[in-house]
C-alpha cells in the first residue's frame, strides 16, 4: 500500500512532471505528494484526452432504465411499424435487465418499479413472448404485488390508451388549449419546466384526437389488472365537494372531459394548430423536440394523429433522432434518453484545467472552438420570462437551441474562462449577464426558465413524473456561485449575497443540501461548499462546519462515499449507499472546499483520495456500476458513463494544488 502523505513536513517533493504542463500565469504548482499520486494523474489525464473527439468534444454513453427500451417497442407498435428488425435488437436488450424478482426496475439496486414492469411485459408480450414462460410469469407476479397495471403513472396510461387496453377516459386530460392561455395566469404553459412543455403539448394532442391502434386481444394485458372494470373506469370520481388541491383538480379534469364530449368546443381547432405550431417551430434546428426521449417518442404519435405520411420529411426527421440513440452491441439494442456532449465536454476542460491544461494545449484550443460554437444567441422560451437580457446560455445536447440551461451554462462558461483565452471573453461576459438576469424572486436558481414555486401545480393529475415544476435548487445556484467566482465576482455583490442567503434557507437539518440534478445530498453538499469557496464566503460559519461534519459522519470507514438513488424516496438515507468514484470524488471536494489549503494535513480529505488512487483502473479510468445522476426524483435516474472519471481527475488534481500550495 502506497505511504500517503498526512502532514506538509511528512511530504516528499516528488520529481515527476504534470502530464499536461501549467500554461502562463496558472497557479498549479506540482503538489508535494507521494509519486503514486502524479501517477494516477498522469493516467487519468490520458484516459480523458484519449477519449476527446478530434471536433472538440466529449460525450459518453448516458444510461436510463427500461422505459427507454419499453416505451420505444410500444411506439412502433402504436404506429404499426412492428416489423422494424431493429426491435429484436431492443426486445432483446429489454429481456437481458429483467430483475431476479421478475421486474425491472429505475437504477441497479432499486425495487422493480410498477409502471416499468407494465410496460416491458406489454412490449414483450406484442414481440412474441409467451405470458407462460418463466419470465412473464415472474413479471405477472411483479405486477400483481404492486397492486396491478390500474395503479401505472399517467404517462404509461397514454400508451396503454394508444394500444386500446384502456380508455383515453382513464388518462388525465390535458386541453390544447393550454397554449393559448396568457402568461398572468397562475397556470399557463410558461409556468411548468421546459421539459414538460414538451412533453403535455403533445400528448394534449393526443389525449384530444384519441388515437388508437388496437392490438389483437391474445397480445393484450388484461391480465395485468386486478380489476379491469375499475381500471376503465374515468379518474376524478368525486362524491363530495373537493378537500383538498388534488381533488380540486380532480373535478376540473371531471368538467374538462364533460367539455369535450360537448358538441361546442370552439377553441378546440384553433389549439390544435397552434399546438402544432409550436411543436414544429420547437423541433427546428434541434435534435428531435425538446432533444430528449419522451416529446421524441410523443411527436410521432402527433404526426400519425395529424395524418402525416410516414414519408413526410418532419416524420422521416423523428424517426431518425430517435435511432441516433440507439447503442448497438452485438444482438442487443439499448437506448439513451438523450445525449450529453455539451455537459460532458464543459466538465472534462474543468477537470483538465484543474489537473494542469492551458489555453495552448490542442485540446483546449478545439474544445474552446467547439464550446464557442454552441452558445445560444437567439432567445426561445427562456424568455418568455426573461425578456430583457441579451442571448446566451449553453445547452446540454448536440443541438438544441431553444433549451439553454443555468447549469450547462455555468459549467461552460467557467471552462471558457479558466482555459479559453482571450477568444472566450465576450461569450464569457455575455454567461454572466445572462445567469444574472436568470435568478429568481427567492435568490436561487432553476434549471432552464426563471420562474417562481408553484406548489399548487404539483397535484395536477398529469404531473405524477414529479417534476412539473422547476423551481430554485440549491446544486444549480452554487454552481452559478462557483462561477461568478472565477470571475472575480464574491460575496460583496448583491445577487451573490441573495444565492448565498437561498442557500441558507434550503439546508437540511443534518447540515447538508438536497441534489437535484446528481445523486444526491453528497452532490447537492459538494456543489454548494465548492461555489460558497468560490466567492469567498468566510468556510468558518457554523452552517458550513455543520455541512462539513454531516459529510464526515457520511464518509464511509475505507475513506469512499456512497449514496444510493433510495434517498430521494427515503431521506432518512441520506449519504448512504454503495461506494463510487464519482460520490467519493464529490465528498473529498466538499471536504477540501472548507479545508483549503489545509486540506493536506485533514485525515477524511486524504482517506477520500487514497480511496480514489487505489480503485483506479489500468486504463485510467475508475468503475462504476450504480447511478449517480438525477433526471425525475424518484421516477428517472441517469448513469453518466464519463462520471467515474473527469470527477475523481479534478478531485485529485485539486488535492494536488491544495496540498502544494499548504507545503509551499
Amino acid at each position: 500500500m502506497t505511504t500517503f502523505i498526512r502532514t506538509p513536513a511528512e511530504a516528499q517533493v516528488p520529481t515527476l512532471k504534470n502530464v499536461i504542463p501549467a500554461g502562463p500565469g496558472e497557479s498549479l504548482a506540482v503538489a508535494e505528494a507521494s509519486p503514486t499520486l502524479n501517477e494516477v494523474l498522469a493516467k487519468a489525464q490520458r484516459a480523458l484526452l484519449e477519449m476527446h473527439n478530434p471536433q472538440g468534444y466529449w460525450c459518453a454513453e448516458l444510461q436510463g432504465d427500461s422505459i427507454l427500451e419499453s416505451e420505444y417497442i410500444l411506439l412502433k407498435f402504436i404506429l404499426n411499424q412492428e416489423h422494424d428488425p431493429d426491435l429484436v435488437g431492443v426486445a432483446n436488450y429489454l429481456r437481458s435487465i429483467q430483475q431476479s424478482d421478475g421486474g425491472w426496475n429505475m437504477y441497479p439496486g432499486g425495487a422493480s418499479d410498477l409502471s416499468g414492469t407494465v410496460k416491458a411485459y406489454f412490449a414483450l408480450k406484442l414481440m412474441g413472448d409467451d405470458p407462460d414462460a418463466p419470465h412473464m410469469i415472474a413479471a405477472h407476479k411483479v405486477v400483481m404485488g404492486l397492486g396491478g397495471a390500474e395503479n401505472c403513472n399517467s404517462f404509461s396510461k397514454f400508451y396503454l390508451a394508444a394500444l386500446g387496453q384502456i380508455s383515453y377516459d382513464t388518462c388525465p386530460s390535458i386541453p390544447p388549449e393550454i397554449v393559448l392561455l396568457p402568461k398572468f395566469l397562475y397556470f399557463n404553459l410558461y409556468a411548468v419546466s421546459a421539459w414538460s412543455r414538451t412533453m403535455i403539448l403533445p400528448l394534449a394532442i393526443v389525449s384530444t384526437l384519441r388515437p388508437v391502434r388496437p392490438v389483437p386481444e391474445h397480445l393484450g394485458i388484461r391480465e395485468l389488472y386486478k380489476d379491469y372494470s375499475v381500471a376503465n373506469s374515468p379518474i376524478g370520481r368525486l362524491k363530495s365537494l373537493p378537500k383538498s388541491w388534488r381533488e380540486m383538480f380532480l373535478l376540473i379534469d371531471m368538467t374538462l372531459k364533460r367539455y369535450e364530449k360537448t358538441a361546442v368546443t370552439p377553441l378546440r381547432p384553433k389549439a390544435i394548430r397552434e399546438a402544432e405550431k409550436w411543436i414544429l417551430e420547437h423541433m427546428e434546428g434541434s435534435d428531435g423536440l425538446g432533444a430528449i426521449f419522451p416529446p421524441m417518442v410523443y411527436v410521432l404519435i402527433v404526426f400519425k394523429a395529424l395524418g402525416y405520411p410516414e414519408d413526410h420529411p418532419k416524420v422521416v426527421e423523428a424517426q431518425k433522432h430517435l435511432k441516433d440513440l440507439f447503442i448497438r452491441d452485438g444482438d442487443q439494442i439499448r437506448i439513451q434518453p438523450c445525449f450529453s456532449p455539451v455537459w460532458d465536454t464543459g466538465i472534462a476542460l474543468n477537470a483538465l484545467a484543474e489537473s494542469g491544461m492551458d489555453q495552448k494545449h490542442p485540446a483546449a484550443l478545439s474544445t474552446t472552438k467547439w464550446l464557442l460554437e454552441k452558445e445560444c444567441r437567439t432567445a426561445s422560451d427562456w424568455a418568455k420570462n426573461c425578456p430583457d437580457c441579451e442571448p446566451s446560455g449553453w445547452y446540454f445536447e448536440y443541438l438544441n437551441p431553444h433549451y439553454p440551461d443555468v447549469d450547462d451554462t455555468a459549467m461552460v462558461a467557467m471552462a471558457l474562462k479558466r482555459v479559453g483565452g482571450d477568444v472566450s471573453k465576450p461569450a464569457v461576459k455575455r454567461a454572466v449577464a445572462w445567469l444574472m438576469a436568470m435568478q429568481n424572486d427567492d435568490g436561487g436558481w432553476a434549471a432552464f426558465d426563471r420562474t417562481r414555486n408553484r406548489p399548487v401545480l404539483e397535484h395536477v393529475p398529469f404531473a405524477d413524473h414529479n417534476a412539473i415544476q422547476d423551481p430554485s435548487c440549491p446544486d444549480i445556484a452554487a454552481r452559478v456561485l462557483e462561477f461568478l467566482g472565477h470571475t472575480g465576482i464574491t460575496v460583496a455583490h448583491p445577487a451573490v449575497r441573495r444565492g448565498i442567503d437561498f442557500i441558507k434557507e434550503t439546508q437540511e437539518h443534518e447540515g447538508c443540501w438536497f441534489g437535484r440534478w446528481g445523486v444526491n445530498y453528497i452532490y447537492g453538499t459538494w456543489q454548494v461548499l465548492t461555489g460558497l469557496r468560490s466567492v469567498d464566503e468566510r468556510m468558518d460559519h457554523a452552517y458550513i462546519r455543520r455541512s462539513v461534519d454531516w459529510l464526515r459522519s457520511v464518509q464511509k470507514p475505507d475513506g469512499s462515499f456512497g449514496e444510493s438513488c433510495d434517498t430521494y424516496e427515503n431521506p432518512s438515507l441520506k449519504g448512504r449507499g454503495p461506494s463510487t468514484p464519482s460520490q467519493t470524488a464529490w465528498g473529498a471536494m466538499g471536504l477540501m472546499a472548507a479545508a483549503g489549503e489545509a486540506s493536506a494535513t485533514d485525515p477524511h480529505i486524504n482517506k477520500a483520495i487514497q480511496w480514489l488512487i487505489e480503485n483506479q483502473g489500468h486504463d485510467g479510468n475508475w468503475e462504476e456500476l450504480f447511478y449517480t445522476g438525477t433526471g425525475f426524483p424518484r421516477v428517472f435516474y441517469l448513469k453518466y458513463h464519463l462520471y467515474r472519471l473527469y470527477f475523481p481527475l479534478m478531485a485529485l488534481s485539486r488535492y494536488r494544488r491544495l496540498s502544494g500550495a499548504a507545503t509551499a
